[in-house]
């Protein structure tokens, strides 16, 4: 597997029954009879042990992942994918906990439901940015005890949701590929835009989050639920057997600016 500039940060955090495993050029990261009653992850990242200030990665840049998982979208179990983020809920150890920022491609099974964008469910596979730390966030928060009761209204969600979406930079689009089949996903992170393709055709194209922000790539067994109207919660899910996600290619590479 390639690896580019800042990939001497990177290491492995293995959780429960989550392995690394190195087959020639192949990283395979996996989960084996993951039980609900403990996390489990597999995962390959490069902030542990920084703060978010010196998190390594900023626009311009591009990052290229050659990647194919054991199980078709729906049977694939717990939440995947590969990208960056800041890491805002202390997974790797302490930080003061923040407002999310990621730019990445994301799965997540059902009974996820992250339903960010009005016009994408709230589970499956996708391309996905969010920067709910822009300066406009926070007279959002503010609104927020008035707002969460009135999004269970759908015309005023419909006509407000879209809004906070482009306040917080939220655009989502599903990823139609066949996962279990090799593909070859990139994010051309620039300052303003962010151009997300599948094989080499762009599939979304969307405001590009802050930074710095971490690189991180991982396979789970959990699962999330935060939508607009106020619904929000976490869990674990069983895992029988061994799923897992395989990676050919992995650079981040100096880009153009969007």
């Amino acid at each position: 597997m390639s690896y580019a500039s800042g990939s001497h940060h990177q290491r492995e955090y293995l959780v429960g029954t989550g392995a690394l495993e190195r087959d020639g050029h192949i990283l395979r990261l996996v989960v084996t009879d993951a039980t609900a009653r403990t996390y489990s992850d597999a995962q390959l990242d490069d902030y542990h042990g920084l703060p978010r200030r010196r998190f390594l990665w900023r626009p311009p840049l591009q990052m290229t992942v050659r990647a194919r998982f054991s199980h078709p979208t729906g049977e694939l179990r717990g939440t995947a994918g590969f990208g960056f983020w800041n890491d805002p809920f202390l997974m790797t150890g302490w930080r003061t906990p923040t407002l999310p920022r990621a730019i990445w491609f994301f799965y997540a099974s059902p009974p996820s439901n992250l339903k960010l964008d009005l016009e994408v469910p709230g589970s499956g596979w996708k391309a996905a940015t969010l920067d709910a730390l822009r300066p406009v966030a926070l007279p959002l928060a503010l609104t927020a005890p008035l707002t969460v009761p009135l999004m269970n209204l759908r015309p005023f969600y419909s006509a407000w949701w879209p809004r906070v979406q482009k306040a917080l930079r939220i655009r989502e689009a599903l990823v139609d590929t066949e996962i279990t089949h090799w593909h070859t996903y990139a994010i051309h992170w620039g300052a303003e835009r962010a151009v997300f393709s599948v094989d080499d055709k762009p599939i979304l194209d969307a405001p590009s989050p802050g930074g710095p922000l971490g690189f991180v790539m991982w396979l789970d067994n959990q699962y999330m639920v935060a939508t607009p109207q106020g619904h929000f919660r976490w869990g674990l899910l069983d895992v029988p057997g061994r799923q897992w996600m395989e990676v050919e290619q992995l650079t981040i590479e100096p880009g153009s600016s969007l």
